[in-house]
């Protein structure tokens, strides 16, 4: 299996991160993104939606409900996305289709993890570099917020989840673009890949590590 950002050989060019004033980044590889559509009226969709996966459901605009299993964002008044490790993800999408059915509730998952990939933005400059490349204004959002926006020619979504850095979602056919964006707008303050490291304390960086297995109640 390979990431969109493969060709890139990031691994090698990874170094360990410091307090220097550069721009650092790389891609969180191998993760699992899933669409989750429904209608939060339907008696028991939050319910189950946060029973299988421990995650409220966010119902407020760009919010973000995480955990230590991952994070689930509100992407439109109908539709959230999961993101999570990917065995994980395909035990959650299991379950919640199960339980839609057995509900029979007019909800859906579709699982998009061959679609997108995710990167991890920092660095006393970085929301400089967003500014090079979009109109939005990356300070205003809030912590655990994310906003749907244009970089360059490419529509991603910027995850703010703490205010050590972002997290930019684009889809594959565009990871060649935004990552060469990216490093391009980060030249003149120094770029570096940094590595990172599998933090269980954190609701994305956790999923870099293999997921202990689930245990699913009868």
């Amino acid at each position: 299996m390979e990431s969109p950002l493969h060709h890139f050989k990031l691994d090698a060019e990874a170094q360990p991160r410091r307090a220097d004033g550069r721009i650092w980044c790389n891609e969180l590889p191998h993760l699992g993104y899933a669409v989750l559509r429904g209608d939060t009226a339907e008696a028991g969709f939050a319910q189950l939606v946060e029973q299988v996966t421990g995650l409220a459901l966010p119902l407020k605009a760009g919010a973000v409900s995480q955990g230590p299993q991952g994070v689930l964002m509100w992407t439109s008044p109908d539709e959230w996305l999961l993101v999570s490790h990917r065995q994980r993800l395909a035990d959650w999408t299991a379950q919640l289709d199960a339980g839609f059915a057995a509900q029979q509730l007019f909800a859906q998952t579709v699982d998009s993890s061959g679609g997108l990939t995710l990167a991890w933005l920092g660095g006393t400059q970085h929301i400089t570099v967003l500014r090079h490349l979009g109109v939005y204004d990356f300070e205003s959002i809030p912590l655990g917020h994310m906003v749907s926006t244009v970089l360059g020619k490419a529509t991603v979504q910027v995850i703010r989840l703490d205010g050590d850095g972002v997290f930019v979602l684009f889809r594959r056919s565009f990871a060649d673009y935004v990552w060469r964006l990216l490093r391009r707008a980060a030249q003149p303050y120094g770029f570096a890949v940094c590595q990172l490291e599998a933090r269980s304390d954190h609701p994305l960086f956790a999923q870099l590590a293999a997921p202990q297995p689930l245990l699913v109640s009868a």
